[in-house]
């Protein structure tokens, strides 16, 4: 029989080395997070370049860059997810978003770009989860201001470009009811006070709403909690998310088994840096840390000149002759995740690694890179109408009258 999948977070030690959690991520002295220790701490295991290159045989598809380059790098039962697509059972993708902010930063688009390829190489059913009744409780927003958010987020989300036809988005305040939320009773039932307080290190200090809420993002991973869409089959779910989520699914994966469907797998991202300096993730409370999706092409520039860390060295004729510490610097970190081309990529290792290529040269790729990606987001986005969030994506006529085509996914 498998061991319990949960480990208690609760062991945090002042003197522990980093803190990666759904709402804390800190490495030790600013440093940068340690993701073999974090693998071991959380129990997952490394995605390895096997598993990689199955994907690529069973879809027909070159890997995806976030694969080829290790920004989704661990995973829980991934592989059991392709034994079941290859013996042609089904099983259907879960996301979310947690809509804190007017407008998303290329971080948060991390999870959508990549499960956007997941649906496409294996066309499968999608749904994403926003939790408005989270932002509303941790970040002290109102009901409507939470629900305002989650719209707004709706719309850069849908730009991202999944099938319409095979993805259903909710909000927790517009869906959560019914047999979604009988699925989130029974998991309640099932993990005692102290055992959530160990995973996610509450205090007497927070209010009950927090440690009534780990059971709403459970439950998207159970098919029950979707009637309307996968009826009485018990299908597999596959989460694509950053690792700092890992808690909340181990407490799922526990529970799964207990009242009757498959554990969840997962496939995890690292964080993407922030523009300052590799020391975690990017934060929606300092503009300056991140390039957005509502960014011009002027600001973009802006940010990447000033405020890019650049692992060049002081003076030309230095870096001339030891080249760019590309451990540390930014824009060759940025267009790991947004370059494409492998064979430019490689070239600009080797040209900025020797000195041959300069700072500022890198930044001005980076530019062009960035401001391609968040101009043709920005057009996606404006074809995104409040009517179209209100009738087919965010509402309850979605669930209501889109049955009929939603049922056609598994066919």
């Amino acid at each position: 029989m498998e061991k319990t999948e949960l480990k208690d977070d609760k062991s945090k030690e002042v003197e522990e080395e980093q803190v990666v959690s759904p709402w804390e991520v800190s490495a030790k002295d600013g440093g940068k997070i340690d993701y073999d220790k974090l693998i071991d701490k959380f129990g997952c295991q490394r995605l390895d370049e096997s598993l990689i290159q199955r994907v690529q045989r069973l879809t027909n598809r070159a890997p995806h860059v976030f694969l080829r380059r290790g920004v989704f790098f661990a995973h829980r039962d991934f592989n059991d997810i392709l034994d079941s697509y290859e013996k042609g059972e089904k099983f259907y993708l879960y996301t979310g978003r947690g809509p804190s902010s007017e407008a998303l930063h290329l971080g948060h688009l991390i999870p959508f770009m990549f499960t956007k390829y997941l649906q496409d190489a294996f066309k499968v059913p999608l749904v994403i989860q926003l939790t408005d009744d989270e932002k509303c409780m941790w970040k002290n927003l109102s009901v409507e201001e939470s629900q305002r958010l989650a719209r707004e987020n709706a719309k850069d989300i849908i730009a991202c470009g999944f099938d319409i036809s095979k993805t259903f988005i909710f909000s927790d305040f517009d869906y959560v009811g019914g047999a979604f939320y009988k699925n989130m009773v029974r998991v309640a039932k099932c993990v005692t006070y102290n055992k959530v307080v160990g995973i996610f290190g509450f205090t007497g200090e927070d209010h009950i709403g927090k440690v009534s809420f780990p059971p709403v993002q459970a439950v998207p991973s159970f098919p029950s909690s979707f009637p309307h869409i996968f009826g009485n089959e018990n299908i597999r779910c596959l989460i694509p998310c950053a690792i700092d989520q890992d808690p909340y699914f181990r407490m799922t994966r526990d529970v799964a088994p207990r009242i009757g469907y498959h554990k969840p797998a997962l496939i995890e991202s690292s964080f993407f840096p922030a523009l300052q300096g590799e020391n975690g993730k990017m934060s929606a409370s300092d503009p300056n840390s991140a390039i957005y999706v509502t960014d011009s092409a002027k600001e973009i520039k802006n940010k990447i000149n000033r405020y890019a860390f650049s692992g060049g060295r002081d003076s030309i004729e230095l870096h001339r002759k030891y080249g760019a510490n590309l451990e540390v610097d930014i824009p060759f970190k940025y267009l790991g995740f947004f370059l494409d081309d492998d064979a430019e990529l490689e070239h600009i290792r080797e040209e900025y690694g020797s000195g041959r290529m300069l700072t500022g040269e890198i930044k001005k790729r980076l530019v062009e890179v960035l401001t391609d990606l968040v101009e043709r987001h920005r057009r996606a986005r404006a074809a995104v109408t409040d009517e179209f969030v209100t009738r087919d994506c965010h509402s309850s006529y979605a669930y209501k009258n889109n049955v009929k085509k939603m049922d056609l996914w598994l066919d």
